[in-house]
């Protein structure tokens, strides 16, 4: 099994991001059964159980970036008012806000983005491919690849995270998951900008 599949089962079997897989694997030498004991130690491997409880508490966090023509309100839940509450929790919610702010993304999920869009992103990618004179099969790949980059520059989960772009924003939160023990969403956003106003819910 190469490595790049051991990551892949890994997180599949354990709901944790790439990056902790991969440490967990390399602490473990490749050995998927002690990577995965490695996670459940840290606390990682069981944020995944937590993911369908239910997370009716949180915040509305604002954050407005200095000069006051850019700013960002944000909708993240946790399970309890005393998480909610917690320094740490809030200083996430900044975290997600600033870097909404800094990327403008489009919307939370994959799932929140209208088919519609996607197929018309579909349209362009195989104008400009044909163009390239490639078989069919070859094609149909690159448009695929280019979905894939598409979600990853524009849905806020996919993303990288500008503080730590070794993560994405699903890692961080899967990290945090894992942290306060309890279930984390977040559920919608608004980014203004001075003459533009772009929204996700």
């Amino acid at each position: 099994m190469s490595g790049a599949q051991s990551v892949k089962e890994l997180r599949e079997l354990s709901g944790a991001g790439m990056m902790d897989c991969k440490r967990a694997l390399q602490e473990s030498d490749g050995d998927l059964e002690k990577a995965m004991e490695a996670l459940r130690k840290s606390g990682i491997a069981k944020a995944q159980k937590k993911a369908g409880r239910s997370a009716s508490d949180g915040l509305i966090f604002q954050y407005i970036h200095p000069g006051s023509k850019l700013g960002v309100l944000l909708e993240i839940n946790c399970e309890t008012d005393f998480v909610a509450k917690n320094e740490d929790f809030q200083s996430l919610a900044k975290d997600v806000a600033m870097h909404i702010a800094a990327t403008c993304p489009i919307s939370v999920n994959i799932d929140d983005i209208s088919s519609s869009l996607i197929e018309k992103e579909k349209e362009i990618y195989a104008e400009q491919a044909k163009n390239t004179g490639k078989p069919d099969n070859i094609i149909d790949k690159m448009i695929e690849g280019r979905i894939v980059k598409f979600y990853k520059e524009n849905v806020l989960m996919e993303q990288e995270f500008v503080k730590d772009p070794n993560k994405t924003i699903k890692d961080l939160i899967t990290e945090n998951v894992a942290r306060f023990g309890e279930n984390i969403v977040i559920k919608r956003f608004s980014r203004f900008q001075l003459g533009e106003t772009i929204k996700a819910s």
